[in-house]
This record gives C-alpha cells, structure tokens and sequence, in this order.
C-alpha cells in the first residue's frame, strides 16, 4: 500500500486525543464531562420539524433546499448573521463578506489553505482547542503557546512570541475558551486587534460560545476593534440551534473573502442547502430569542450544579474556573494528581464510570503541563447526573490527595 502523506504523522497526537474524547461520548454506561455538545433539550426539535414541513414543497423552498446553491452561503442566512448575530455584538458587516462553512471547523480548515505553508508558526493559547491545533498540524504548521491568565491571553506575551516567531496566525477563543470557561478582558480584546495590524498577522478569532451568555456583561468581539482586516471572525450555529445542521460562519476582509470563495470551491463547492434553509426560517420567523433565553437558563443551572458540586466533592486546595458563560469550566488539582492516569481509573472504575478530558492535552508545549487539570463539560449533562457524576470523582479524587 502507498505510505500515508507525511500530515498524517504530524497530527497523530492531536488525532488520539480528539478519538478517545468521542469515544467517552458515546459510551452509555459512562456519565460523561467529556464532550462539548449541547443539552438535547436544547435542540429546537419541534420547531424544525414544523419549518421543515412547510418549507419542503415545490411552491415553497423543496427545490432550493434540495439543488445546488450559492458558494457563499444563502443570501438570507448570510443576512440572518449580520442582522442577529453580529450587529447586536457591535461588528459592523455586509452579507457578502459572509461565508456560510459546513460547521466552524471548515473554516479553520479553509483558512489554513489560504495561509499556512509547512513550517508556518500558529500562536495559540495555553492551553487551546486541541480540535484545531489538529487541523493546523495536518497542514503541517508548528504550533507556539502563548501564556494565558485569569484575564485570557496576555498581549505582553503575545507580541514578544509575535516578534521572535514571525507567525502567520494567532488563534484566539476570546470569550468561554474551550478548555477552560475563561474569557479575554475588553482591555485585551482591543489590544490584539492592534497587534495583528501593527505586525501584519492575521488574528483568527474563534467565537463559538459566545452567544451562550448567562451572567457577567457582554463583551464587544476582537473582530469589532479591527481597523485594517487583520482579525477574521469564526462562528458556528452548532452551540445555538444544531452540531447536526454542520452550520459555521466565517467573516472576513473583500480580499480574504474572495481568496475563501475559491478554497471553499475546491472543497465541497458549497454547504449543504437543506440545514441552511431551516436555519435562516428559524430566525426569520421569530424562534430564536425564546430559544436563546431557554439555553441560557438551562445552561446557568447546570454551571451552577457543577461549580456547587467542585466545591463540595473535589479536595481543599483544587481551583475552578467560574464562567460566565459557554459549556465548560476547567479544575486544577493539588496533591501531585495526574489526572490522564486518573481517567483510567474514572472510566473503568464500575463504582465510578465518569469521564472528562484530561488537561495535558490541550497544552501543546508538553513537558506534563497542566497534568493535574481536567475540563469538565455541564453542557449535556442533567444537573441530577452532574451531581452523581461529580460525588463518585471527588470520591475517587480525595484520597489520593498527598
């Protein structure tokens, strides 16, 4: 057989640890804090089955849902995000600028196709989405951590990595960051922005979570503070209407935009125009603040039972982040835990069947950092079963604690 291309290896670390967290997901005998999916009772189940029954005849959209479709995306759910989603935000766009992707993750993917050449640097936080840094290592990019705070990214680092790497990219998770809850100041948010065009590097700004806001004050993207193109905004519809309709959103400058069209024709000509029809139709007609308002108090509940219950089961000493927002906080344990070994034992422990992704991972300068934390994901997981799971871990946890 002819031998894998050489990408291939590259990503191998990156690609285990994203196979083992679907795996965990998917078990049903497991109470699982691994993944980042939403609650199902967050999925408007009802609703799109009512869209879908009207709009799917031939008078109607059948024919437009089900033929081929315009490369950037449908016009009126391209007008959907500038009018609902970034307008409210404080981002300034036209539709055309819009480029509907096939989840958020193709369009981290299109993006490296139009910048990164083997070899290129990726500055990324520390600790970052482990779900990109393999997208960016099959592109054959060499990722530098950039130190993060309670307040996010920190610029200081930032520039200095900036002048002595050169990078091509930094990617940034400025509000909820996946992996840990925390969110980057507005302070911070501005500065970036500078930097990207003060040293001509794109800042590639993923922003998934951040319409899940159910405490603490709004903040103004890094994408509303650009003034020469430099930051590219990234979103997805999957954490507020549906992972399964594989909807995303890129905005960036008339340049990019363009060089995008090409890249996205090369992949898969355009995405698929069912799910895009009954999103926008769900929009237009009215169903997402009612729906918004639903996720934000589900999910507030469930961050409260799980930052209660760390507080309650976990050892003295461990810290949490508290998020404002997003479906994810991040504990870092004392007593010398290392909690990849421990995942074996969580996992396999019949007095204890709870998973959650171990914190080693996500750092890609290695070396055992952050071996004794976990990401903790509240999002899909019933306040009742957040209290189970979390009893029998801290169970498991606290004698270990020297």
């Amino acid at each position: 057989m002819s031998e894998f291309a050489e990408r291939m290896k590259t990503m191998e670390k990156s690609a285990k640890i994203i196979r083992n967290l679907f795996g965990a997901m998917n078990d049903p005998n497991i109470i699982s804090f691994s993944g980042g999916a939403p609650a199902k009772e967050a999925l408007p189940i009802d609703i799109v089955r009512e869209i879908t029954n009207d709009v799917m005849r031939v008078e109607k959209r059948g024919v437009e849902a089900l033929q081929y479709g315009n490369v950037m995306g449908l016009p009126d759910l391209r007008e959907v995000v500038v009018r609902d989603l970034l307008a409210p935000k404080g981002v300034q766009a036209k539709a055309d600028n819009i480029l509907i992707t096939t989840g958020g993750l193709e369009g981290m993917n299109l993006l490296c196709q139009l910048f990164i050449n083997p070899g290129d640097v990726i500055l990324v936080e520390s600790p970052t989405f482990v779900h990109c840094v393999e997208i960016f290592e099959m592109f054959q990019a060499k990722c530098v951590a950039v130190e993060m705070d309670d307040n996010g990214m920190v610029p200081e680092d930032l520039e200095e990595k900036i002048r002595k790497h050169d990078p091509k990219i930094v990617y940034v998770i400025p509000t909820f960051h996946n992996p840990t809850g925390k969110t980057l100041s507005l302070e911070r948010r501005k500065k970036i922005a500078e930097l990207g065009s003060q040293y001509d590097v794109i800042i590639l700004e993923d922003d998934p979570y951040r319409d899940i806001r159910y405490s603490g004050t709004d903040l103004k993207p890094i994408k509303a503070f650009d003034q020469t193109g430099h930051t590219i905004l990234a979103n997805s519809f999957s954490k507020i209407f549906s992972p399964g309709s594989r909807l995303g959103y890129v905005l960036a400058s008339d340049e990019i935009t363009a060089k995008l069209f090409d890249a996205k024709t090369a992949t898969n000509s355009h995405t698929s125009m069912l799910p895009q029809v009954i999103c926008a139709e769900f929009f237009k007609r009215g169903y997402y603040p009612a729906h918004h308002k639903m996720i934000c108090d589900l999910y507030r509940e469930r961050r409260d039972a799980m930052i209660e219950c760390i507080d309650s089961f976990f050892p003295e000493g461990t810290k949490r982040i508290f998020p404002d927002g997003g479906l994810f906080t991040w504990a870092e344990l004392p007593g010398g835990i290392n909690t990849t070994d421990l995942l074996v034992e969580s996992t396999s422990n019949p007095n204890v069947k709870v998973a959650y992704v171990a914190g080693e991972g996500f750092f890609i300068e290695g070396g055992g950092k952050g071996n004794n934390c976990m990401r903790l994901s509240f999002g899909g997981v019933s306040p009742e079963k957040i209290r189970i799971g979390m009893e029998r871990l801290g169970n498991l946890i606290c004698p270990m604690v020297r």
